[in-house]
């Protein structure tokens, strides 16, 4: 009989030693964390136990912090939202949700272009592009144009976020973001928050535009 075959009857024989108790406590093997250091069987699976039960506690403070995260964000939307709400006229929002920004989220650049101000800073070109986003883009300005409408503050974009205000489908604007970190909006990050305060933007500016 060799290993295998050892291997292969305990497998088939799930029970044997809880039916040979004794032999479980005799039997010994090497120490998880001190080479050369034997212990018995059932104080290897106590380690196992101990260290499946930390890698939990860690997946379940990370899922806390998640909560904690999403539920801070989520209060800085709502704040947003009744700021937006109270705006009397497009320059209140503009100022409102600037605030909000730079404030709340800490977003160091914001600009807010909108079509029917002429928003001459905006190419025919990248409106049709901006037109034709689903979602919102994060990364690296991707032209002179963009990191333009931050004004004084172009030279120093590294990231932007660009979020298309939307008015029955069509964009009427945009919502443009920068932040001199190059990792601050990234094309992997989620843009969930990102695209909720576009739609909450674009239905403040819905009851000023013509």
């Amino acid at each position: 009989m060799n290993a295998e075959d050892v291997a292969r009857y305990l497998r088939d024989h799930p029970d044997f030693l809880s039916e040979h108790g004794e032999l479980f406590t005799r039997l010994t093997v090497p120490h998880p964390r001190h080479d050369g250091q034997a212990i018995s069987l059932a104080e290897r699976q106590l380690h196992a136990l101990r260290d499946k039960i930390r890698q939990l506690e860690l997946k379940l403070a990370e899922l806390i912090r998640f909560g904690e995260d999403n539920d801070d964000i989520s209060a800085k939307v709502h704040r947003l939202s009744l700021a937006l709400l109270e705006a009397g006229s497009i320059d209140g929002l503009r100022h409102a949700l600037v605030t909000s920004l730079q404030d709340d989220f800490a977003v160091p650049h914001v600009a807010v272009l909108l079509w029917e101000e002429g928003a001459a800073a905006v190419s025919e070109a990248v409106r049709g592009e901006i037109d034709a986003m689903r979602h919102p883009y994060c990364g690296v300005p991707e032209s002179i144009e963009v990191t333009a409408w931050f004004g004084e503050a172009a030279p120093h974009v590294r990231s932007v976020a660009l979020i298309p205000l939307r008015r029955q489908g069509s964009a009427v604007g945009l919502l443009a973001l920068g932040s001199a970190e190059g990792e601050r909006f990234y094309p992997e990050m989620g843009t969930l928050y990102l695209g909720r305060i576009g739609e909450l933007t674009a239905a403040a500016l819905s009851a000023h535009l013509r």
